[in-house]
């Protein structure tokens, strides 16, 4: 079956033809480093660390960018809010995200470029766009520069508005421009209130990017003015992607060939935000559960369905991961005894995700071959399915990347051959009939939080 994916331009789930046979250039708009990550934005890096995933299992040969918005409004007025410079704020909420992208088990990118950056690329667009007479500085000397556009007659395409639906772009000082739904490409600095150290020179006086010229410009460095794939949440399609889309295009660029957008994670009914104030940050919600059940959580949704939060939706999706963790330790295949070789896919698991990333479908045949394993006479054929299963949507527990590695792994072993060594002399006990030494060794192992189940291959042990 061939992968298949929702585009948002034509609103249909479409087969995925690469403008290259065997490779796959995604795009995905990154997070405006203002503040600590939470949920809602970690969401967008896991659904489309999941889609780089497939792509590489299917065989593409993916290029990954995932960019950085470290100038911005937001940044500027948080930064002086909090005393500090712009750039050690975005700096240091760089960090965090990354942090809580690599406590998901979110793969990093091919390259995940910064806007700072690449200015010099945005001020070579912006040149194009004014040579080709779709974009002009404004005639109040404020240094900023606008995309006109009614230039673009195919301008709103992307989410299917007509111009004169559109609401005023709010992103600029209305005064310069010759349409109120003109957008900035480019912000003339302003002394009065910006830090000069947020300005860079330009042919229209010193000023900083607009944001949507900011992802046109490293696309389009580092994929090419024609890729495949442009994702990011879905609350990006307007304006942003729109812009994107426009300015690009009006300079002679293809741009995306398909557009993915994720949903959502709403809290009372409303997108997770911190203007909201119901935001949740990754580092707090981890002290409550482990990484890979958080991913859990954001995987078993399909990235196009809203998700309503709450921590008794979360507490039932650990305990669900859970069972499967039980059901690998039980196989002996998972971070316990043995290391487990992951087997072929279920054809119904790779249908699922061929089409448009069912990752519900496809948790619904993880969860199937489990309750087979628990059912079989020898569940190690099963268990190792699900371990590939696993693998391509990044929850393999024995991942490195969830700490199973290093020093935990010598604990392991360590207490697995102490743990074996006590059940030889419990097994030499009861074949000598020695119940009360028997007994007293199985109650030796329990009161160390270990519990012991006799199988046909053996007996298991697991922490309690």
């Amino acid at each position: 079956m061939t992968f298949r994916l929702y585009d948002t331009v034509t609103r249909e789930v479409r087969d995925f033809v690469p403008l290259e046979e065997g490779k796959a250039g995604l795009y995905v708009c990154g997070l405006t480093v203002q503040s600590e990550p939470h949920v809602g934005h970690v969401r967008s890096g896991v659904n489309f660390d999941v889609l780089q995933r497939w792509l590489r299992h299917l065989g593409y040969e993916v290029t990954f960018i995932r960019n950085i918005t470290d100038i911005d409004d937001k940044i500027l007025v948080k930064s002086a809010e909090q005393g500090r410079p712009w750039y050690n704020l975005a700096y240091a909420m760089h960090r965090e995200l990354d942090k809580a992208y690599a406590a998901l088990n979110v793969a990093p990118p091919t390259y995940e470029p910064a806007a700072t950056g690449h200015v010099p690329e945005m001020i070579e667009l912006i040149t194009e766009l004014i040579g080709k007479g779709h974009a002009y500085p404004a005639e109040d000397g404020s240094g900023d520069v606008y995309f006109d556009v009614r230039s673009w007659p195919s301008y709103g395409e992307l989410t299917h508005q007509g111009v004169e639906d559109m609401e005023p772009a709010t992103d600029a000082d209305p005064r310069g421009k010759r349409d109120p739904r003109d957008f900035a490409l480019w912000k003339g600095w302003k002394k009065e209130t910006e830090p000069k150290t947020a300005a860079w020179p330009s042919p229209w006086g010193p000023g900083r990017p607009g944001w949507h010229i900011e992802c046109s410009a490293m696309a389009g460095k580092y994929l090419g003015h024609a890729f495949d794939i442009h994702g990011g949440g879905v609350d990006l399609r307007f304006p942003h992607h729109e812009n994107e889309q426009a300015q690009s295009r009006a300079a002679g660029r293809p741009f995306a060939s398909y557009w993915m957008h994720n949903a959502w994670i709403t809290t009372s009914g409303e997108k997770m935000s911190k203007s909201l104030g119901n935001s949740l940050t990754i580092p707090n919600v981890l002290e409550k559960y482990r990484g890979i059940e958080l991913r859990y959580y954001l995987v078993a949704a399909h990235y196009r369905s809203h998700v309503e939060f709450s921590f008794e939706a979360l507490d039932e999706a650990a305990k669900a991961f859970q069972r499967v963790e039980a059901f690998l330790e039980r196989a002996g295949v998972s971070t316990g005894s043995t290391t487990g070789v992951a087997g072929e896919l279920p054809e119904a698991f790779v249908t699922a995700m061929n089409d448009d990333l069912g990752t519900p479908a496809a948790v619904a045949v993880l969860f199937e071959a489990v309750r087979e394993g628990n059912r079989a006479d020898d569940p190690k054929p099963h268990a190792a399915q699900v371990l590939a299963m696993l693998d391509v949507l990044g929850l393999d527990p024995a991942d490195p990347a969830w700490g199973g590695g290093g020093d935990d792994a010598k604990l392991t072993a360590a207490i697995d051959a102490l743990v074996s060594g006590l059940l030889e002399q419990r097994a030499e006990a009861r074949a000598a009939k020695d119940w009360a030494r028997a007994d007293a060794i199985r109650d030796q192992i329990k009161q160390a939080g270990i519990e012991v189940e006799d199988t046909p291959d053996g007996p298991k042990w697991t922490v309690s």
